[in-house]
């Protein structure tokens, strides 16, 4: 794929009703992108995929790295070959703050993907991050009811994420979507909350080609009802 193109393995709607039990091998999914975000097999833990480095963070709070892609399965991914169009430094006071800047920095982008990224410190961090299913087809909203939520103060990290576009929520997640890794690789998880202590380095793109790879031979995703739940899906993303 070229660079700023988004590429995507199955859809957030599938775990909602809790299509995780399979997936792709994540090798698959490096071989598109080297920037994303997603989740592993039972959605135990958030993945943050960062210079081509995949990261599992798990409920604890702690992070490890997966060191055999092509034996570790995703049941969800969205990557992309991230090439910044656009750089900014500024101080950014959580999600409001940071759509005021992207609004600014991509006026016409409204119904556009765009992948972001900062680098720098931060004065508070506040994610969450999922434990894994406890039975087979539970839903991600049920397995998000059990999520810890985690606060990091004054840390030295790098945000992830995508902002997609109103129309696509159930295939992926509408709005911002964002995962943080500290700098030594320890700590993270989904954000909840953030604030950056003083200016941090923010890059980003604008993206218009999408290409979304759907699981085959999946018993669970071809019974799934795929039904939107907008309201379930903000509630579990937070």
């Amino acid at each position: 794929m070229a660079a700023n193109e988004v590429y995507q393995y199955s859809i957030v709607s599938a775990l909602m009703d809790g299509v995780a039990s399979h997936g792709t091998p994540i090798a698959r999914v490096l071989a598109h992108g080297d920037h994303g975000l997603g989740t592993f097999r039972h959605m135990v833990g958030e993945m943050i995929v960062l210079d081509g480095a995949v990261h599992q963070m798990k409920a604890d709070g702690s992070v490890e790295r997966v060191t055999d892609p092509a034996a570790t399965v995703t049941p969800f991914a969205t990557v992309t070959r991230f090439r910044p169009t656009a750089r900014a430094r500024a101080a950014v006071r959580g999600k409001a703050g940071l759509q005021q800047l992207l609004t600014r920095l991509f006026p016409k982008a409204r119904n556009h993907f765009l992948c972001v990224r900062m680098d720098g410190v931060f004065r508070a961090v506040e994610v969450r991050t999922a434990g894994g299913q406890a039975c087979a087809r539970e839903g991600m909203v049920d397995v998000c009811a059990r999520q810890t939520t985690h606060r990091f103060e004054g840390v030295r990290g790098t945000i992830v994420g995508f902002r997609c576009p109103a129309y696509v929520m159930g295939v992926n997640v509408a709005g911002d979507h964002f995962h943080f890794i500290t700098d030594d690789r320890r700590r993270g998880g989904h954000i909840l909350s953030f604030e950056t202590e003083g200016e941090v380095d923010v890059a980003a793109a604008q993206m218009s080609n999408f290409h979304l790879e759907l699981p085959t031979e999946d018993d669970e995703f071809n019974e799934a009802t795929l039904v939107l739940q907008a309201e379930g899906i903000k509630e579990a993303e937070g």
